[in-house]
């Protein structure tokens, strides 16, 4: 197994012919260049998609990249199985410079989104493929497949082809088929977007499962931020190339360095007000409508090591940490029923304010009473508050 240490790496896709006459002569004008994708950074080279990007992943971690589509999560995962060129920077696994490596001699499996089965091979013979490429012995062939098609539960499909599997069956071939490789490193590309959303609950718990059994590195990219949080030792974060912020699920849940990562969090996403930075008798505090609340200890600690001055912010709180009480004012708009909790859109100080509260001591009186149309107020404690910065969006306690 293997360690994996990315080194100030960068990929840029060239202009064509066209893009290159065009972002000349634009820049003969004094315009802008046009961009490819929103906001990815264009060079004279082309388009950054992925931009000075450090990384340490330890043997036998299980890191996640995540973010929304077109960041360069994917491009990053390509970059290191040796499917994308290193534009610029180092890719080492374990101890070996691998930039001009070929894929095949990096010792690493890939498991795609679309499965990339061959549909004329049986599910042993998928899974076998790879081996018989190295020339390994029948016998030794014969035992990788049957352990990895038991640790899979899909044993009773060696014989099938793949069109005569569900979506959720094709994914654990594909898995099957990595495995049985016993790769240095495990690189996972939106493995379940496929598959329906039980479906999808079921693999997550199976590639957990399957993490404990075999040990090996895995890198993982996803956009469903549920999937980083359930699957991750630690999650990367990126939006338009860069790193947002690198920690394990509960440190960019609890302590998001910014607001994009605030907001792309947590769901439902973290609502955001208009509020102010104060200190009072010593203490910080935020103030917002007709409300002050004081922030924690450790909060409190934070803002005065970083030498906080007062002033206007962006407050985060939770859908989950609001709650029914005297406080701010707010009408609901919208209340749907979850079972244990019901989610309330509210409308509060010009706009929508979204709360998760917990039915469990609520008569059936109370919770029908939460209709569109009803009239309510909520409040929050000092500790959940999150509390950024309104120009830079950075937060203030790191």
């Amino acid at each position: 197994m293997a360690s994996v240490t990315l080194k100030n790496v960068k990929k840029i896709y060239p202009f064509n012919g066209d893009d290159e006459k065009n972002a000349k002569k634009k820049k003969k004008k004094g315009e802008e260049p046009e961009k490819k994708k929103s906001n990815l950074q264009v060079t004279d080279k082309g388009v950054v998609a992925v931009q000075d990007f450090n990384l340490e992943i330890k043997d036998k971690e299980f890191i996640v990249l995540v973010g929304p589509s077109g960041c360069g999560k994917s491009t990053t995962l390509r970059m290191i199985a040796g499917l994308e060129e290193i534009s610029e920077g180092e890719l080492y696994i374990g101890d070996r410079l691998v930039n001009d490596v070929a894929p095949k001699d990096r010792d690493i499996a890939m498991v795609f989104q679309n499965y990339a089965l061959y549909p004329h091979m049986t599910v042993y013979e998928n899974m076998a493929f790879a081996l018989k490429l190295r020339h390994t012995p029948k016998d030794q062939i014969d035992k990788a497949v049957k352990q990895a098609a038991e640790i899979l539960d899909i044993t009773q499909y060696l014989g099938r082809k793949p069109k005569a599997l569900s979506g959720g069956q094709r994914q654990r071939v594909a898995i099957g088929r990595a495995i049985v490789r016993d790769p240095q490193v495990m690189l996972m590309d939106e493995p379940l977007s496929n598959l329906d959303a039980k479906l999808r609950n079921q693999m997550r718990a199976e590639i957990i499962k399957l993490r404990q059994r075999i040990d090996t590195t895995f890198i993982y990219v996803t956009h469903d931020q549920t999937e980083a949080m359930t699957l991750g030792d630690r999650i990367v974060i990126m939006k338009d190339g860069f790193i947002q912020q690198i920690g394990t699920p509960q440190e960019v849940f609890n302590h998001p360095y910014n607001l994009f990562v605030a907001g792309f969090i947590g769901t439902p996403q973290m609502n955001m007000f208009d509020a102010k930075l104060v200190k009072e008798n010593g203490k910080y505090a935020v103030k917002l409508d007709n409300i002050t609340v004081v922030l924690s200890e450790d909060k409190q600690a934070a803002l005065a090591k970083n030498n906080v001055a007062e002033q206007d912010v962006v407050l985060g709180v939770r859908p989950e940490h609001i709650t029914l009480e005297p406080g701010i004012h707010g009408k609901v708009d919208v209340s749907e029923l979850m079972g244990s909790s019901v989610h309330l859109h509210v409308t509060s100080m010009g706009r929508d304010v979204v709360m998760v509260v917990s039915t469990m001591n609520m008569t059936g009186a109370e919770v029908a009473a939460l209709t569109g149309g009803s009239d309510v107020q909520f409040n929050f404690p000092g500790h959940v508050c999150h509390v950024f910065n309104k120009e830079t969006g950075i937060n203030l306690e790191a």
